[in-house]
């Protein structure tokens, strides 16, 4: 079944696959690769796929779970769900006609809005044209660093109805960034006990060019040994702001 989130910008997760691998700094300290070991240990059925040592290891082989695509049509309420916060649809390991029939359960749930990341742009690129996007998805790609800023380029070709960037963790200034075609955009610090620290010069730069741009900016944490440990004020406010066009049933 899905889960109820603790996860500020969303109200509960969904993961029709599980799984991933290293491919990018922003992974290096991956909250879910931590998270599936302890399941792995727990005998959690959906954990029991291990995936290569070098960038994966114990718990964290990419799985399909074909028996969660109902999961979504049994919540009567309307919520907003975060798809796959423990994998990433667009692994090479996950088959087109899976991406398929994610999307299509997607679409036979207008009552609920749909948030799914990648770090994968250049497959979901590749791929955008060949899959109904349906008006209840927000699809957006993880950005670091600077090195990362590609990823928004592969974003924009893809026919979303809200664009989105999850700046978490943040590792680095984004100088350069274009938030052209992008409508929200989250920053975060890391969280845990090898967090890396974040610089507040380089979260003012992005609220700014969002300020600046009409694009929402919502602040998640500060970062620390544990995700409540920074807190969230910058510069004394709580940014929350969401996107303007939130999908609903009826619209």
């Amino acid at each position: 079944m899905g889960d109820r989130s603790s996860i500020e910008w969303t109200e509960a997760t969904w993961n029709p696959t599980t799984g991933c691998d290293r491919i990018t700094p922003g992974c290096d300290n991956c909250y879910a690769l931590t998270l599936s070991r302890r399941l792995k240990a727990m005998g959690a059925a959906k954990y029991q796929n291990d995936g290569d040592p070098r960038t994966s290891g114990p718990g964290f082989g990419v799985a399909l779970h074909p028996g969660a695509l109902d999961v979504p049509s049994q919540w009567k309420t309307p919520r907003m769900v975060f798809v796959n916060s423990m994998s990433d649809l667009f692994h090479a390991k996950v088959p087109l006609d899976f991406v398929r029939q994610v999307f299509q359960v997607i679409a036979a749930t207008p009552q609920h809005t749909y948030q799914m990341l990648t770090k994968r742009s250049l497959r979901l690129r590749r791929i955008a044209e060949q899959l109904d996007w349906p008006p209840n998805l927000w699809m957006g790609v993880s950005v670091e660093n600077a090195d990362q800023l590609g990823r928004v380029d592969d974003l924009r070709q893809v026919p979303a109805a809200v664009r989105f960037l999850s700046c978490e963790p943040l590792l680095g200034p984004l100088t350069g960034l274009d938030l052209d075609g992008i409508g929200w955009v989250i920053v975060g610090g890391e969280s845990g006990s090898g967090h890396r620290s974040v610089l507040e010069e380089w979260i003012i730069e992005i609220r700014d060019l969002c300020t600046a741009d009409d694009v929402p900016f919502f602040f998640k944490q500060w970062g620390g040994r544990t995700p409540k440990s920074g807190g969230r004020e910058l510069a004394g406010e709580t940014w929350d702001q969401m996107p303007k066009k939130i999908h609903s049933a009826a619209s």
